[in-house]
């Protein structure tokens, strides 16, 4: 055929971003992606969640129709979901079994691995991307750090080694001097017996000399063969100093690290200003007292109205998905409890009632069940769910006492540790209003006018009192983010403040020059990395971003 003349065109869709070629689409956004772009794409915090399929997909097209192992003349067409085996028109034995389309089939367990998917994208294979590059500047240095402990090493061995030699050396003397000792030993004990045989032999002559013999001496025992042999064992030991030897072999330890994993500081970064997301109105809030994020998409709210708390289960877009109040109780004592909920690692409400009791919520919100009873006369005032063991750390108050103490319970409601006083015997708390647990088990609470830090066992470590300005502290919500920073609601100066895990002021978030004008609750998504502010002036939340990824290729901040 003469093709002279004539000339083809072929488009080729490319990646929205660059130039390369499209291999993938995000279904969320709209784009088409190539690979690198898709990569950054699938770790972005801002893009995690989206679904990005490989294109072909989009059009639910499946190109190659793949031939039956057994019978190579027919393609498959049906999928035994009880075998789990693909069959073709003469795989008759699995007639009786549950049988589906190959393309139901299919859907059915790419949608089932679609969440492993996910997680191997986003997360396995980023944090295996930082732990390599960690790994491998290990093997470069370990050569000179094997090299520093091999001298020592070597001394220890030789040390032993001279400890057991002159141990052994003393033993061979010792041994020597030991036996002959026992010899001689023997051989007076044998001269005995002898000069007792002889005289018996000879008594029969003489009677009277025997009688008197008797008299003058000791019938001699006879005595076993000694054992030399255990004794000589005996006297080794004596000589080897055991605990010499202890705490010479004590000395050369080996440490097992455990296994192996990239800490947040190597992955994620600050912004350099934090970005508003998205801004949510409450349909039916006065006051956002609380805030407890189950997941990108939901959040419940705390809202107070006319001495009644109502939990408010809503999403992003603001939509009521459940709301649970009882309006006929009327409790003052609510004035006094905000932080009075939170979420365990499976989503379920965990919240304190107008009876002092701390009830859990089922994720379908139909079953309650009771955790801890009232404690008459301390109160609960504040409620968080550890997101690293389930415990429940709640913060309580006493008229009487007038004063306040963090109780902590594991997940089935059992008290097992109380933090009231410091190391000196003073109160830690006056009245605890909310309470949040970082990543290295520090427990915080926003007191009245302090934030007071304590660690896992309940030793203070420090009190925040204000930004370096001076500005008096009136601290309300707090929560922690992703690189253990402490950030804490300031009604005085009308910001979120951030501190480090050791106290020290690290920024001011100026919510009120971005949706929020009085910062009141605060709540941090620990996958997406997003800081979400209620409002105590209006019906408000506010979704911020000021932490992000760093770039698997240069390690500075994935791009927006």
């Amino acid at each position: 055929m003469n093709t002279q003349g004539f000339s083809t065109q072929c488009k080729v869709r490319q990646c929205f971003q660059c130039q390369g070629e499209t291999e993938f689409y995000c279904n969320t956004c709209k784009y088409d992606l190539c690979l690198q772009c898709k990569n950054r794409h699938v770790i972005d915090l801002d893009t995690i969640n989206h679904d990005v399929i490989v294109y072909r997909e989009k059009y639910e097209y499946i190109s190659k129709q793949e031939t039956c192992l057994r019978h190579t003349d027919r393609i498959y067409e049906k999928y035994c979901y009880s075998c789990k085996l693909p069959l073709c028109a003469q795989c008759t034995e699995h007639r009786n079994h549950k049988i589906l389309d190959i393309r139901t089939a299919y859907k059915t367990n790419r949608q089932e691995h679609r969440e492993i998917l996910h997680r191997i994208r986003s997360e396995t294979l980023y944090n295996n991307h930082f732990l390599l590059a960690k790994v491998k500047t290990d093997v470069k240095t370990c050569h000179t750090e094997t090299s520093n402990y091999q001298p020592k090493m070597s001394t220890k061995a030789q040390r032993l080694k001279n400890l057991i030699d002159t141990v052994v050396c003393d033993v061979k003397i010792k041994f020597k001097s030991f036996m002959i000792h026992r010899l001689q030993e023997k051989n007076r004990h044998l001269a005995n017996i002898e000069n007792y045989e002889n005289s018996y032999e000879q008594s029969a002559n003489r009677p009277v000399k025997f009688l008197l013999f008797l008299k003058k001496t000791n019938v001699p025992k006879i005595l076993g063969t000694p054992h030399l042999m255990q004794n000589a064992l005996l006297s080794l030991a004596d000589e080897i100093n055991i605990e010499d030897v202890i705490k010479l072999m004590s000395e050369i330890q080996i440490i097992e690290s455990g296994k192996r994993q990239v800490r947040n500081e190597y992955l994620l970064k600050l912004m350099s200003t934090p970005v508003l997301h998205r801004s949510v109105k409450v349909k039916i809030s006065v006051h956002v007292m609380h805030i407890s994020c189950v997941n990108s998409d939901q959040i419940w709210i705390s809202d107070k109205h006319n001495y009644i708390t109502s939990f408010i289960l809503m999403n992003t877009a603001g939509d009521i998905l459940h709301h649970l109040t009882d309006t006929s109780i009327i409790d003052y004592k609510w004035t006094n409890i905000y932080g009075a909920h939170t979420v365990n690692s499976k989503g379920e409400l965990i919240y304190i009632d107008w009876s002092d009791n701390i009830y859990k919520l089922s994720t379908d919100n139909r079953t309650q069940s009771t955790l801890v009873k009232g404690m008459d006369p301390w109160e609960p005032r504040c409620v968080y769910c550890s997101t690293f063991n389930g415990d429940l750390l709640v913060g309580m108050f006493s008229f009487d006492e007038k004063a306040g103490k963090v109780n902590r319970y594991i997940s089935t409601g059992q008290h097992i540790q109380t933090i009231q006083h410091d190391n000196k015997g003073q109160q830690l708390y006056s009245n605890p209003r909310y309470i949040v647990e970082n990543r290295n088990g520090d427990v915080i609470v926003s007191d009245i006018t302090q934030v007071v830090v304590t660690d896992h066992g309940g030793r203070h470590r420090f009190s925040y009192t204000g930004p370096p300005s001076g500005s008096q502290l009136l601290p309300y919500g707090i929560c922690t983010d992703g690189l253990s920073h402490i950030l804490v609601c300031d009604t005085s100066t009308r910001t979120v403040q951030m501190i480090d895990k050791d106290g020290h002021f690290l920024s001011q978030i100026h919510t009120h020059q971005q949706g929020i004008n009085t910062p009141h609750s605060l709540s941090y998504d620990n996958k997406a990395h997003l800081l979400w502010v209620g409002s105590w002036d209006d019906n408000t939340v506010c979704v911020y971003r000021y932490i992000q990824r760093k770039s698997c290729e240069t390690g500075d901040e994935v791009a927006d």
